[in-house]
């Protein structure tokens, strides 16, 4: 099988785009894998795939592996690559675009030069539906790890994420806790875990370390689950500046059922043919 594709990148979190509406496309988990590999492969954190909707009110069905080959719900920057690839692509003309993912519709806007932003819906706090095992939904929790004991928030923006804050997101020990916490068991699906540094009420630095991929560059929807956790501890106002190890997103969050809102830029970086 061989495959179109182009290489693009929402601050150096990087993906492998595939249309799978001009073209006939058949991945297992075991080609996800080969495709996402940095040596024998394309190289990326996940593979996108832009299909025909189920839905007639929606314009694009979007699928998301990582690159441990693994199908996951939502990915935030991989959302706004999506939005310029499709345009890019000439699969639409819209600068409003609605797509329909595992984990729901959601709606993308292409502003001036290459940003995009994107209506992440709003946050899922509730415990059982994150998953997260908790008695009753709460700002933070308690999460016990051996002999060490954490304060997190528990979010999840069709995705589910765990969030510390720490005194220096560049000193986090994310190579350690992020695989333990990844796996933790009151995360029954699993988590992705950020590493905040409240800088102002308005600015955060965090890096993540995502659910099958390991630490990456930015990832857009740690950056809303950590504003929206940092929102209801009283950490943080409305509209933040997240500072990530590949540069930094705005991230909006009014409270309650509001909806969080992403901006940030997209870039490609090349195109090709690879047999699969």
């Amino acid at each position: 099988m061989r495959l179109r594709f182009s290489k693009m990148h929402g601050l150096g979190n990087d993906f492998v785009m595939i249309d799978a509406i001009s073209q006939k496309v058949r991945l297992s988990p075991e080609k996800v894998r080969k495709l996402a590999d940095r040596r024998f492969g394309v190289g990326c954190d996940q593979v996108l795939i832009v299909e025909e909707p189920s839905n007639p009110d929606v314009d694009f069905r979007y699928r998301i592996y990582n690159a441990d080959g693994s199908e996951v719900e939502n990915c935030g920057n991989g959302a706004r690559c999506f939005a310029t690839f499709v345009r890019e692509r000439k699969l639409t003309g819209k600068n409003s675009i609605k797509v329909e993912t595992s984990a729901g519709i959601m709606e993308l806007h292409v502003t001036n030069g290459d940003e995009v932003r994107v209506d992440m819906g709003a946050p899922i706090l509730a415990p059982a539906e994150i998953p997260f095992i908790a008695p009753a939904q709460a700002p933070s929790y308690s999460l016990t790890l051996g002999s060490e004991h954490f304060t997190i928030g528990a979010v999840s923006m069709g995705n589910p994420h765990c969030v510390l804050v720490v005194e220096s997101a560049a000193n986090a020990e994310v190579e350690r806790l992020g695989p333990l916490l990844e796996t933790h068991p009151d995360f029954p699906k699993k988590a992705n875990i950020g590493f905040m540094e409240v800088v102002s009420r308005n600015e955060i630095n965090l890096r993540v370390f995502e659910r099958g991929a390991g630490e990456t560059l930015a990832c857009g929807t740690g950056a809303c689950a950590a504003v929206v956790a940092g929102r209801l501890r009283d950490l943080l106002d409305s509209s933040v500046t997240v500072n990530l190890p590949g540069g930094s997103l705005t991230i909006e969050w009014a409270g309650d059922a509001s909806s969080v809102l992403m901006t940030g830029p997209t870039a490609q970086v090349f195109q090709g043919q690879v047999k699969i």
